[in-house]
């Protein structure tokens, strides 16, 4: 028997971008699962979890997916921009280079997702401020000049993880509200690799 947190109003699928590292798949364990490994091993390929989310009284599904940052994968992430309508294009704030590669990767996202998506850059690990090698300024204005949201983050402590998917959420909501209304509830989401739709079509 299906329960209630099988049914949502809409599905949006987000991508987490960035170099192998900076936490990609402890911002996503911690959101969905309420989780954090301190042992993380790098994602091979990709992998995705769900969370539903209550916005204006509508049930969003999050569906996030969870790229691999090693360059010998990317061929494979690439297939899985599609369909995307959110993005977190993640860096560590203490290591340098992962900053400086964010513009890489949001040329890559730039080509082969759709051009309405919505990208938030994350500064996280926030808690290693005595490590700090990105300052919080610097990405404010990277992200302001090419009209992305900023937010940093701690997946460790947890601090604004919900604050930065619910963000993305509640502005992909919005969007599609104004275009679309949902008929009825919808079921489980589509097995990996089919084609994600965000709103239910008329």
């Amino acid at each position: 028997m299906r329960g209630k947190d099988d049914e949502y109003d809409y599905l949006f699928k987000i991508v987490l971008i960035g170099d192998s590292g900076v936490g990609k798949s402890n911002l996503l364990s911690r959101f969905t699962r309420n989780e954090f490994n301190l042992e993380s091993k790098s994602t091979i390929g990709v992998e995705f979890a769900t969370r539903s989310i209550q916005v204006d009284n509508k049930t969003v599904k999050a569906q996030i997916w969870d790229t691999a940052g090693q360059e010998r994968y990317r061929a494979i992430t690439s297939a899985y921009y599609r369909g995307a309508v959110g993005a977190l294009l993640v860096y560590d704030i203490a290591k340098y280079l992962t900053y400086e590669n964010a513009e890489r990767w949001l040329k890559e996202l730039q080509d082969h997702a759709d051009t309405n998506i919505v990208i938030m850059l994350v500064g996280n690990k926030s808690d290693l401020r005595h490590l700090r090698a990105v300052p919080t300024d610097e990405a404010k204005s990277f992200a302001e000049k090419n009209g992305l949201s900023f937010i940093e983050t701690s997946a460790l402590d947890s601090t604004n993880v919900e604050t930065a998917f619910h963000n993305i959420l509640t502005d992909r909501e919005k969007e599609k509200r104004k275009k679309i209304k949902p008929k009825r509830k919808k079921k489980n989401p589509p097995n990996p690799g089919r084609n994600i739709w965000s709103t239910s079509k008329d």
